[in-house]
């Protein structure tokens, strides 16, 4: 299990991310429509799953933002940000916002895609939801980046992502 902090108090997930060079798990959420998605939805693009505890909160928000900027100059790249926010909530904040390059999924119907990528919170306040934490997956289905973000609070490292993808 990863040793990562809530606003300073220590919270644990019930793994670790993926190992680099492993093959990425298999994954099937929810988009916002109610339809399923999992990794062959995306064909041979390199996947960036960026994980998060939920948009109602503002560094999570940001992060989606973020994504969504850079995602429209990512070649043979798609963007999945993935909560266990329902996809009512998903499709409200990116119509909100005005977010088109991200795709928005939930793992309401999918507490296995927490497990198998170690991301459940497993203790603290938030315990259930899902920790912050980029995995970037190439055309192959290859882990190829990982970052399990130490302080909940705090954003991902979003320049170290992106350099593996240029």
């Amino acid at each position: 299990m990863a040793q990562i902090t809530f606003k300073g108090t220590p919270v644990e997930t019930v793994g670790t991310l993926p190992a680099k060079g492993s093959e990425a798990p298999f994954f099937c959420l929810v988009k916002t429509d109610l339809t399923e998605a999992g990794p062959a939805d995306f064909g041979s693009k390199r996947i960036v799953l960026n994980i998060f505890p939920s948009l109602d909160t503002p560094v999570c928000a940001a992060s989606v933002r973020q994504f969504n900027k850079e995602a429209s100059s990512l070649d043979n790249t798609v963007v999945l940000c993935i909560s266990a926010d329902l996809p009512f909530a998903h499709k409200r904040f990116c119509e909100t916002e005005g977010l088109k390059n991200v795709v928005s999924l939930s793992v309401f119907r999918s507490p296995e895609f927490g497990r198998d990528y170690g991301v459940t919170l497993a203790t603290g306040p938030l315990k259930g939801l899902l920790s912050r934490a980029i995995v970037i997956i190439d055309a192959d289905g290859i882990v190829r980046y990982t970052e399990q973000v130490a302080e909940i609070v705090e954003e991902p490292d979003y320049s170290a992502a992106l350099k593996v993808l240029a």
